[in-house]
């Protein structure tokens, strides 16, 4: 690494090796040959002047590039694709007369990214696994601890600890069908020429259409794809691209969304992501234990939302069959999406694997709102008593007001108990058993429970050699 030039962080600190060899120039360009021996062996097999000496000539070679090579190449021809022929003729001189035989560079170009845009699907989707597998985890065990529910971030009904986090599983569930989805729609470009009518192979073909369509097959077979998108102008559509990042913001929404959640339950000193025992929260303030990883997550999440916008305005501003400023941008903004949620993913498996749960705090917190929560308890207790609901709902309203103040102006305890155990009104009534707190938690265990058994558990099954084998290190 030049300490004198930029480096891109998502390479150096925050992508998995995996994402990142993915998206490698090796990876690229040994993809591009890869579909150069393609099409040549099937060029060959259906009768082409293509011989079976310089298939092989070129398959001995698809791993040994002369990057420095290509690089002069390109400089002086001003075109990366035809730079990579003549590199790859200069490796395998027999066969350069036949390399990327009737061919245009999107062959090669678009067809390796949607190999790699399918092996990205599958890492990402390997890491949603991972993370909905911990997230149910974490659920399962604090299935029945109360805790304070929010809406509007205001104080509401209780819930569980694990029912608020099937709340953030349930949500990558969502994400990992999305994915699930691309990777079966993703298909292969194939074998489709300058403009997307295969006109130069039918000339190869003496006019065959039959055989120019077993071309396109068989390409696509050998390169590990069923399916060939139906048409296709120079380029695939860029709606494949706008798809994809969508799926990836998704991921990155989830993330965030839970995130944020953990970065506040950790301002309540309710909960706390990992914390190691060196770990530095802050230059100046050394008593700090800073959420930095949920902040990091967010920031990174927060930067792959913000590249969906650019698939979606590639795909709009597409001319005709295809226009080349699509090029710079998805050079970009394709391999930055994935190595953002990849490390999203492996930064949110890290925190729920080594999240800190404070019941104490939560039980505290809980019962300085308990006393409101439960007042349709102590209406009903006072109805039962012999009171006149009207008239104990006014008496409720009245000292639930005050309590408040008392809470609020002069910084006291929550004192509505005791303010109701006075009034005349509510003699007799238990109004001590009314604060616990799982009476107010509803079916929120066996929510966990039945979520985890038929929503997570058949994921689990699906994906269980993943598990098995998960390549994340949680130390991040």
């Amino acid at each position: 690494m030049s300490h004198l030039t930029y480096e891109n962080p998502l390479i150096s600190r925050y992508a998995s090796k995996e994402m990142s060899q993915i998206w490698s120039a090796q990876k690229k360009h040994s993809t591009w040959r890869r579909l150069w021996v393609a099409l040549a062996e099937s060029q060959h097999e259906m009768g082409l002047p293509v011989t079976r000496e310089q298939v092989e000539s070129l398959r001995a070679a698809v791993d040994d590039i002369d990057f420095e090579y290509a690089a002069r190449e390109e400089k002086k021809r001003r075109h990366d694709v035809m730079a990579h022929v003549h590199t790859y003729g200069e490796r395998c001189p027999d066969a350069l007369s036949i390399i990327h035989l009737g061919a245009t560079s999107c062959f090669v170009t678009d067809n390796s990214e949607l190999i790699m845009i399918r092996e990205s699907l599958e890492q990402i989707r390997k890491r949603l696994v991972a993370v909905i597998d911990q997230l149910a985890k974490f659920a399962a065990e604090y299935r029945d601890l109360p805790c304070l529910g929010f809406t509007h971030l205001q104080p509401a009904q209780p819930t569980t600890v694990g029912k608020r986090a099937t709340l953030w599983c349930y949500d990558l569930i969502l994400d990992l069908e999305e994915i699930e989805y691309r990777i079966e729609k993703l298909r292969f470009r194939g074998v489709k020429g300058t403009t997307g009518t295969q006109a130069t192979f039918l000339q190869l073909f003496k006019g065959d259409h039959a055989k120019v369509d077993e071309l396109d097959r068989r390409v696509t077979e050998k390169m590990g794809f069923k399916d060939r998108y139906a048409v296709t102008g120079q380029t695939y559509s860029r709606k494949v691209d706008a798809q994809v990042l969508s799926a990836l913001s998704g991921i990155g929404q989830s993330a965030h969304k839970a995130g944020n959640d953990v970065r506040i339950l950790q301002n309540r000193k309710e909960l706390e992501e990992p914390f190691e025992k060196h770990q530095i929260g802050s230059s100046a303030m050394a008593y700090k234990r800073n959420p930095m990883r949920s902040e990091r997550m967010c920031s990174l999440a927060r930067f792959a939302i913000s590249l969906t916008a650019n698939a979606e305005d590639t795909a709009a501003t597409q001319w005709m069959e295809r226009t080349l400023d699509d090029s710079a941008n998805r050079r970009l903004s394709l391999p930055q999406s994935f190595l953002a949620i990849d490390a999203v993913l492996i930064l949110y498996r890290n925190i729920v694997d080594g999240m800190v749960v404070y019941p104490k705090v939560i039980e505290k917190h809980l019962n300085e709102e308990l006393p409101f929560m439960a007042t349709e308890e102590f209406l009903m207790a006072g109805v039962e008593a012999g009171g006149d609901r009207q008239d104990l709902h006014e008496r409720i309203r009245v000292h639930s007001q005050d309590a408040g103040a008392e809470v609020k102006v002069n910084g006291g305890q929550n004192d509505l108990i005791e303010r109701l155990q006075k009034d005349p009104a509510f003699a007799g009534c238990d109004l001590a058993s009314a604060l616990d707190a799982r009476k107010y938690i509803g079916r929120a265990p066996e929510q966990v429970d039945a979520f985890v058994a038929e929503i997570v558990d058949p994921v689990r099954q699906r994906y269980q050699a993943d598990l098995d084998q998960s390549v994340e290190d949680l130390k991040v």
